[in-house]
């Protein structure tokens, strides 16, 4: 039998949330906290800070979608592999201007290959500020590296 073929054994929920919650430099400058993750799901949350704001005071855009992009990272690499973005677009739906904004992320679908995710953004109120749609690619790369040589 060769064992070299076998898949690695899939990391903990709670070790993937640790991976992206101090490898992911740009949501940790952003001041993203990744509040949840299950395998296809994730939550990730920010408070609004004068830095998130664009000239007219609103969050940027790009902020809001980093929020999402962040949890739709999360909630496709749970799988245990890398899954890199391949295609990801948004729809503002309202403004934010301050409080807590909130990324829900859920799997569509899934094969071996490709997985679609629709991302709620909302409010502190629970109002739906963004929807975002991702689709990525999923390589055999496991997602936390073995440290075993």
């Amino acid at each position: 039998m060769n064992h070299s073929a076998e898949k690695p054994p899939k990391p903990s929920m709670a070790a993937i949330k640790d991976y992206f919650t101090k490898g992911d430099r740009l949501a940790a400058y952003l001041g993203f906290t990744l509040e949840e993750v299950a395998e296809g799901y994730a939550k990730a949350s920010m408070e609004v800070q004068p830095f998130h704001l664009n000239a007219v005071n609103m969050v940027h855009g790009a902020t809001t979608f980093a929020l999402a992009d962040f949890a739709f990272a999360a909630a496709c690499n749970a799988c245990g592999t890398v899954a890199i973005a391949i295609n990801a677009a948004v729809t503002f739906i309202k403004a934010a201007v301050d409080g807590v904004l909130v990324a829900e992320a859920r799997e569509v679908s899934a094969n071996p290959r490709l997985s679609t995710y629709n991302v709620e953004v909302r409010n502190g109120d629970g109002e739906l500020i963004a929807t975002f749609q991702g689709l990525a690619y999923r390589k055999k790369d496991p997602i936390i590296p073995s440290t075993a040589g």
